[in-house]
């Protein structure tokens, strides 16, 4: 069977999927705009990239976005109708919708069943927007926001069925759509990511940390920014170094923006948030993005692990750092409360009390002991429901099923 993966930014969610299906002896070629990595036997078709949003004098207004997806979609619409020229045509098509990719695909290839990858459905309440107390959405919010999910829209209309990572992700979408979404995670390899407490990992100014020695307070994101808590994670660690001067904070992540907006006036959030707090420099650790390798090992010897988040996508960092028998305190979100019940298998507080996040932590570091029971819960919670083997199979039912049915 000959798969066509379709990502903008090269595999993205499908990596294990590709991989496992081409190991397979299937077909896999992987259609994209940048490629982040390669995967043996997976063939990679570039497309020609289009710049980002334009505005034009005769556009209506927040039609910029609207506009680019619509070139995104028309450029992987050409490469398909060049494969289907050449002889290539795929027997399933799987892409992700969120940026016009999968628009056009059934207009060539109108018997070939397609699945979407449904990951985010933006709304002007009860999700992202709204959610800070000082976000009220206006009218040119909302008109903005709804054309933000044209592309996603006519996808769905069109496509055969639809996944989406979790539950809460999936209810963000029209109630009209979601019989035809499977909820399904990309999974993670449980046999990598497992707990260690024997892990140490190396410093790049040669110190060695271990577990416990000294306790480590770990938080991880693509890039320090609002979305993923972390103003709040620096102002919890700022009062806990106060109380607990021996615990040591690790924050892992670019300062770039990757979700939300720059700080007013520019720079990073780091740069701009770490002037208002008075933090030993021994105290905190800023090692930029590092490999998934080390990650591992920071999770393996993490004493307590902060993820928060806006009500936005579940990040693969807090299921990595469960299947590591990290002990999670993590906002009480949607998408965290799906996967953490508050003194089971983690810990969670409010999004914007800092006082709570940082008395959790401080209580955590006074008996880190009597902890245990929530990490091996964690674990357990990945084992049974995000282990990377299990997720595959469903994948590959659900693959199967569409194909059958077309």
């Amino acid at each position: 069977m000959h798969v066509a993966f379709v990502h903008r930014r090269g595999f993205g969610q499908f990596a294990a999927l590709a991989e496992h299906l081409a190991t397979s002896g299937h077909d896999v070629s992987l259609i994209c705009e940048t490629v982040d990595r390669r995967l043996p036997s997976v063939r990679v078709i570039l497309h020609r990239a289009e710049p980002g949003p334009r505005a034009h004098s005769r556009m209506a207004r927040h039609l910029g976005i609207p506009d680019h997806h619509v070139r995104i979609g028309h450029r992987v619409a050409e490469t398909f109708d060049a494969m289907v020229r050449h002889g290539e045509q795929p027997d399933i098509v799987i892409g992700h919708i969120g940026w016009g990719s999968m628009m056009f695909v059934k207009d060539i290839l109108p018997k070939v069943p397609a699945i979407g990858y449904c990951e985010f459905f933006y709304k002007a309440e009860g999700a992202d927007v709204g959610f800070a107390p000082d976000d009220n959405p206006d009218a040119e919010t909302r008109k903005r926001l709804r054309l933000r999910n044209v592309a996603q829209l006519l996808s769905l209309e069109a496509i055969d069925g639809g996944i989406s990572p979790t539950r809460w992700q999936k209810s963000l979408y029209p109630v009209s759509a979601r019989n035809r979404i499977a909820v399904c995670h990309e999974g993670v390899d449980t046999e990598i990511f497992r707990p260690d407490r024997n892990a140490s990992l190396r410093l790049p100014d040669g110190r060695l940390l271990k577990a416990g020695d000294p306790p480590i307070i770990t938080f991880v994101a693509r890039d320090l920014e609002p979305y993923r808590g972390f103003p709040q994670a620096l102002e919890a660690a700022a009062k806990v170094i106060r109380q607990n001067p021996d615990a040591l904070f690790v924050f892992v992540g670019g300062n770039g923006v990757s979700y939300g907006t720059p700080p007013p006036g520019g720079g990073s959030w780091k740069d701009a948030l770490l002037a208002s707090h008075d933090i030993p420099p021994d105290r905190i650790l800023f090692p930029g993005a590092i490999s998934h390798d080390l990650l591992r090992k920071l999770y393996q010897i993490s004493t307590a692990h902060i993820y928060l988040t806006y009500p936005f996508v579940l990040s693969w960092s807090v299921i990595e750092a469960m299947s590591c028998g990290a002990l999670i305190i993590g906002s009480d979100t949607p998408p965290v409360q799906e996967i953490i019940r508050s003194g089971t298998n983690g810990l969670l507080v409010p999004f914007f009390d800092t006082d709570a996040l940082a008395d959790t932590i401080l209580r955590v570091l006074q008996k880190p002991e009597d902890f245990l029971p929530l990490r091996i819960a964690a674990r357990k919670t990945i084992e049974n429901r995000f282990r990377l083997v299990d997720c595959l199979s469903r994948q590959k039912s659900l693959i199967n099923s569409v194909v059958k049915a077309a």
